[in-house]
Parts: structure tokens; sequence; C-alpha cells
């Protein structure tokens, strides 16, 4: 299903072996929320996909857990930023701006966080939505 949305919008997108069986659930237990059913039923078809000029729209799983970790636990990003605890990391756009879903409240919008000024914005719906967004978009800025 999903790499047949995403191979529908991009032909030459690319995707990787999909996680075991048991990665999902160790992810979750290493960040201690639950990851939204979306993204969990495309880690069973891949890990990650890797969009136009090679860039992550989508992680891989293990990348998902280190960058989140890393963001809620640096202290030097608390003074820096807003907390990120309500938001689950999982692209970026090659340039440092980075996609989240929304962890709290439970929601299926995705958001960019903009590196530079530390605002965060609406960019899609829902993972499907941001697939055909990010995928077709016509470069790193195509959210803007």
């Amino acid at each position: 299903m999903w790499k047949d949305a995403a191979g529908e919008v991009a032909a030459e997108a690319e995707f990787r072996d999909p996680v075991g069986v048991d990665a999902p659930v160790d992810a979750e237990r290493r960040l201690g929320c639950r990851l939204p059913a979306e993204l969990t039923g495309l880690f069973r078809e891949t890990d990650g996909i890797v969009g136009p000029y090679g860039i992550d729209v989508v992680w891989p799983l293990e990348q998902i857990v280190e960058r989140n970790l890393l963001f809620r636990s640096d202290p030097s990003f608390a003074g820096l930023y807003m907390p990120f605890e309500p938001l689950l990391f999982f692209g970026d756009n090659g340039g440092g701006d980075q996609f989240a879903l929304v962890r709290t409240p439970p929601r299926a919008d995705i958001f960019v966080w903009d590196h530079e000024d530390d605002s965060r914005r609406w960019v899609a719906r829902d993972l499907r939505d941001y697939l055909g967004r990010a995928l077709t978009g016509g470069g790193d800025d195509w959210y803007r």
C-alpha cells in the first residue's frame, strides 16, 4: 500500500527492506510511546522512503528513534527551542527542517519544524497526503 502510494507519485522513490516484526515494538519501548499505525504499516513494507535528490522523506526506523531521543534529551535544545515531546519526527527536507507527527494530542496531521526560527507549521493532513506533497513538491522547500 505505502510503496504503491509513493511509487504512484514519484517513480524514482527508493525503498529499503522492511523492518523486522519486533522492530516497531522495540522502537516504541525505547521512545516510551506508541508509533502511529500509519507509520508502523509503512515500516512493514519499507524501512523508510528516499525521494528526489536523495532526501529521506521518511527516515529508517532506527534514525527516527535516535533523532527523537536526542531532541528530547539534549540539554542545549531545552534552552533554544520549544519542547519536542509532543512531536514524533520522521523525515526531513535535506536542509535542516524536519517533519513530525503530533503525539500529544494524537492526530494524523503532519507539521514541519523550521530549525532556523523554531516554528512549527501544518503541511499535510496525514502520512499519505504528506508523501504525495513531499514526493512531488519540486524540491526541498515544497512546503513553503
